[in-house]
This record gives structure tokens, sequence and C-alpha cells, in this order.
């Protein structure tokens, strides 16, 4: 099969292969997908930059996590039934080498997902990641039906799902986007009011909009930038969910500003998401997906010969969706 490799960490330039590697093969209760797609997210790109210093103790690794494709072969324990099946996987390269940058697959049948079949191959590989964060970040406390929810940077990947998730199950959604394009986008996907994270004070632009009533949870793309935006807009007992803090990775917190608000901080990432809450959202995303009411952005498709050109993508950022390697 053709696939992608690195055996040291570096920039993907340098340490990206592409070529021939052994065909995989199911074992017990694994599915074998010949893949179409590969989903390209920011943890492979850290992951390869070397954010796991011990990710190659036991050879080399084929990076992503996302993908879609169809179902080729089993294992044993696996109903045959599957074998011609589109799905999308999740979690490929996560506690195992072998991830979705490569033509064919081995993993365990239950993170390969019917991909109903109005849906493409490349819609099916922006699902792991981003929906799953989204769906996570959202619905992890309850519920959002009547609450005012804060979707910030919700022009991103995650974000454009998690406004679609909020406002599906019946939030007042505000998002945050910094140019007219990110704010015609969030609008488009169902946000109720869009303000301009850049500008100075936006906590206060806000409360105008709410009539002074707080917000009662956050799904946050930058924790240790907004936080103190956030904490003037937030309402006691609200919950802050957060996947991302690039600018701050090491944000001071205001403990007592924070304990007299009794809020509750909620630090995701798809890979430690109880088994039980990768199930709920694998289920609304079938369910979701079926009835086309999912909205999805792909940002570029890129051929996996070129894969390093994708990495760098990622890294450079400056641009809005998903980034998809073509595997055939």
């Amino acid at each position: 099969m053709k696939a992608t490799w690195f055996e040291q960490f570096g920039a993907a330039k340098d340490v990206l292969h592409v070529g021939q590697r052994p065909d995989p093969t199911p074992n017990d209760g694994e599915v074998l997908v010949e893949l179409h797609t590969s989903g390209v997210n920011p943890s492979d790109v850290k992951k390869r930059a070397g954010s796991f210093p011990d990710l190659l103790d036991r050879g080399f690794v084929i990076p992503h996590s996302d993908g879609a494709g169809v179902i080729a072969d089993v294992g044993s324990g696996v109903s045959k039934d599957r074998i011609g099946q589109r799905v999308w996987v999740y979690q490929a390269q996560y506690g195992r080498r072998f991830g979705t940058a490569a033509q064919l697959l081995s993993l365990p049948e239950h993170r390969a997902v019917l991909l109903p079949d109005n849906a493409s191959f490349d819609v099916g590989a922006c699902l792991g990641i981003p929906a799953m964060t989204a769906h996570r970040c959202v619905f992890a406390d309850g519920s959002v039906a009547g609450k005012r929810v804060l979707i910030t940077g919700g022009a991103g990947r995650v974000g454009h799902y998690a406004i679609q998730w909020a406002k599906q199950d019946g939030a007042f959604v505000i998002a945050t986007a910094s140019n007219p394009d990110d704010h015609d986008a969030c609008l488009s996907l169902g946000a109720d009011v869009v303000v301009n994270h850049r500008e100075s004070h936006w906590a206060q632009t806000i409360l105008e909009h709410t009539n002074g009533k707080k917000l009662e949870r956050i799904v946050d793309v930058e924790f240790g930038g907004n936080l103190n935006e956030v904490l003037d807009c937030v309402d006691t007992g609200a919950t802050i969910a957060s996947y991302a803090s690039m600018a701050n990775p090491e944000p001071k917190l205001p403990f007592f500003r924070m304990m007299y608000l009794d809020l509750t901080v909620r630090l995701v990432i798809v890979y430690a998401m109880p088994e039980e809450a990768k199930s709920y959202a694998v289920r609304d995303i079938t369910d979701a997906l079926e009835r086309d009411a999912l909205k999805h952005r792909i940002a570029h498709r890129i051929p996996l010969d070129d894969i390093a050109a994708s990495h760098e993508l990622i890294e450079q950022g400056g641009f809005r969706g998903c980034v998809i390697n073509r595997c055939r």
C-alpha cells in the first residue's frame, strides 16, 4: 500500500516520507478499511513535531486519526456483513502507531462508523476530531436548550460544528469572529449574534446584545487569551469548555474571582473522552448526517503524495475549514 510515515520528529518536509508499506491485516475485532481520505488536524501536526516525545519508541508512525473509506475485510469476531460498508474512522492514531495517512488501515471495528450514502468521503474525514470535539464541548454538561451559549472562534474547525450543535439543541448562540467573512459564516450556521473578539471589551458588547443577561455555557478556542473577557460576561454556575490555549498555554487563573462564580472549567480532547461520550457523539453525528442537518466546510484537498504541504497549511493557519489528504 502507499502510505506516509515519519521515523523522527521535525519539519514536515524533512521527516514525512511517502512510499510503499506492507498491507495490514485485521486482527481479532478489527476491520480493514480502504481509505479514500485522511483528515489533517492540529494534533497530528504537533505529534509529528514532537509533542509526544515517546511516540516513536516502538518505531515509525503513520500519522492522522481521522479518515473515511470502505471496509475491505474483517477480523475474527466481526460480522462479514460489514465488508463493503462506507465508513468514517476516528482515533486511528492514538495509543497506536498506524493512522489514516495510508491507503489501508486496520483498527477496532467500533472506530469505523457507518457513513451514510449522502455524505462524501471528504466529509467523513472531518468528523472525528472537529465534530466530536464540538459535540463534547456543547453537551458534556447536559442540554443547552434555552441557554445562552458563547462559542469563540465560531468560524474555526470546531466552532463551525459547535454553533450548529448548540443551535439545533435550542440555545441562544453568540459567536465571535474577527473579520466580515467569518462573521457571515457564523450567522449562516445559525448564530444569533456575532461579535468581534479583536475589539476591546467584547464581553460588554455581548451583554448589550443579551440585555445584560450573562452566559451559561462557553465553548472556547483560546482559554488563556480569552479568560478575562469571558469572566466579564459569564453567569454564576456556568461552564467553560475549552479545547485549546495556544496564545497563552500556561494561563494564570484568578482563582477567587472564578470560585465566587462557582464556575466549572472543562478541558476537552477527543482522545480522552469517556467511551460513553464518544458513543453519544457518534450517535448524534450519524443522525445529523442522515438528515443532512450539518453543514461542512472543506478548505483544502491535497494528494497524499503532497502530505507535507497539508501539514504546513495547518501550521500556517489563515484559512477556515478542514484539510483533507486524498489517499486514492
